[in-house]
C-alpha cells in the first residue's frame, strides 16, 4: 500500500497476507509486522485469525519488545466477538503488572468504555495516569491519549474538572476544546431534526477525526535515512560514491533535521527517522540487484526500513534524549531553532 492510498481502498486480508510473509523475511521485525497484519485482519472482520495472530507472538521463543500491548490488542480484540470473560482476565493482569507504557493502559481502558464499562475505565485511566505522570516534569506526547480519555470518560460520568482534566486541557492543540469534543450531548444531536444542529456536529466531528483519518491513510511514516557516526564512516570507506550524498557527519545531522522541519512546515505528519547499518543497507542492495553505491538506492532503503517498523516518531519529547544518539535532550541538541 502506498503512503498516499486511502485508507477505504485497502484489501486488507491482502495486506496482512503481505505483512506476515515479510515477518518471515524479517523475523528480527516480525513484531511490529504481525501487529500491523493482526490490525488489517480486525479492519477485514476476520477476528478470530487476528487472535490467532496474537497469540503467535505470545508463544514465540523470541522474547517480545512490548508483550503488554500485544496482550492489550488481543483483550480488546477478543471482547468484539464475544469472549468478555477471557478479555477481561487479561485486563485485570496488565492492570496488576502495571506496565510503564502508555499504549497497553490506553487500548485496555478504551476497550472497557467501548463496553459502557465506565466506571472501570475511569479507574483503569486513573491508575495508568497517576502511575505514568506523577511528578513528571511534563506529560509525554505519547501519555497524552490517557488524559484524553480520562477526560472524556469523566465527562460522560458528569465528574467535575481536576487538575488530570487541567493538564489535559493544557496539551491538547485541537482548535475545538476538550469540553466540546466530549460534551455528552453532542451524542443526542446527532439524532436532532434540525438541520443546523446536525450540520455544526458533523463540523466538529470532522474536527476531531481529521488527523486520524491522515494517520490511517500512511501505512507507516515518512522516514529520513540516519547513519550513526561509525556506521557513515564504514559506509563512506566501503562506497566512496556516496560521499556527494553525505560531506560530514555534521552536515548529515543538520541535513536530517533540516528536512523533517521542511515536511512539517508543509504539513506533512507521520514523520520518522530511521538508523540504517551498513550490513542491513548491503543486503537490501543485493535484494534490489544493484550497487550499494548507487545513491538512488538510499530513499528506498529508508522506506523500507519504515515499513518494517523501524521507524522512531520525530520530533521527540523536547526532554527526551535527541535522535541523533548523543546523550543531550532534543530540545538542547537538534530541537534548537534554527
Amino acid at each position: 500500500m502506498r503512503p498516499d492510498t486511502p485508507a477505504e481502498n485497502v484489501d486488507h486480508t491482502a495486506e496482512a497476507a503481505r505483512l506476515e510473509r515479510t515477518a518471515g523475511l524479517y523475523p528480527e521485525d516480525a513484531e511490529a509486522l504481525l501487529l500491523r497484519a493482526a490490525a488489517h485482519l480486525e479492519l477485514s472482520g476476520d477476528r478470530p485469525a487476528a487472535t490467532a495472530l496474537y497469540d503467535r507472538l505470545l508463544t514465540s521463543d523470541t522474547g517480545l519488545e512490548n508483550p503488554y500491548l500485544v496482550r492489550a490488542l488481543k483483550a480488546s480484540n477478543l471482547w468484539e466477538y464475544g469472549h468478555e470473560a477471557e478479555a477481561r482476565a487479561i485486563i485485570d493482569g496488565i492492570r496488576t503488572a502495571s506496565p510503564r507504557d502508555p499504549a497497553p493502559w490506553v487500548i485496555v481502558a478504551e476497550a472497557l468504555e467501548a463496553h459502557d464499562e465506565l466506571e472501570q475505565a475511569h479507574e483503569t485511566f486513573t491508575e495508568a495516569v497517576r502511575l505514568l505522570l506523577t511528578d513528571a516534569p511534563e506529560a509525554p506526547q505519547a501519555a497524552h491519549p490517557l488524559l484524553f480519555g480520562r477526560h472524556r470518560v469523566r465527562r460522560m460520568l458528569g465528574a467535575a474538572h481536576d487538575e488530570w482534566d487541567t493538564l489535559a486541557d493544557s496539551v491538547h492543540s485541537s482548535p475545538v476544546t476538550l469540553d466540546e469534543l466530549h460534551d455528552p450531548k453532542r451524542v443526542w444531536s446527532l439524532g436532532s431534526e434540525n438541520p443546523a444542529e446536525l450540520e455544526a456536529e458533523i463540523s466538529r466531528l470532522r474536527a476531531e477525526l481529521g488527523a486520524y483519518r491522515e494517520a490511517l491513510s500512511r501505512p507507516f511514516p515518512v522516514a529520513i535515512l540516519h547513519w550513526p557516526a561509525h556506521e557513515l564512516a564504514e559506509l563512506l570507506a566501503a562506497y566512496p560514491p556516496l560521499a556527494d550524498e553525505y560531506p560530514s557527519y555534521e552536515t548529515h545531522l543538520a541535513t536530517i533535521e533540516a528536512a523533517l522541519r521542511e515536511l512539517a512546515s508543509s504539513g506533512t505528519a507521520n514523520l520518522g527517522i530511521v538508523t540504517g547499518t551498513v550490513p542491513s543497507y548491503e543486503a537490501f542492495a543485493a535484494s534490489e540487484g544493484a550497487s550499494p553505491a548507487d545513491a538512488t538506492l538510499l530513499p528506498q532503503y529508508a522506506t523500507t526500513l519504515a515499513a518494517r517498523g523501524r521507524a522512531v516518531a520525530w520530533p521527540p519529547d523536547p526532554g527526551a534524549a535527541c535522535w541523533c544518539g548523543s546523550t543531550h535532550p532534543y530540545e538542547t541538541c537538534h530541537g534548537t531553532a534554527p
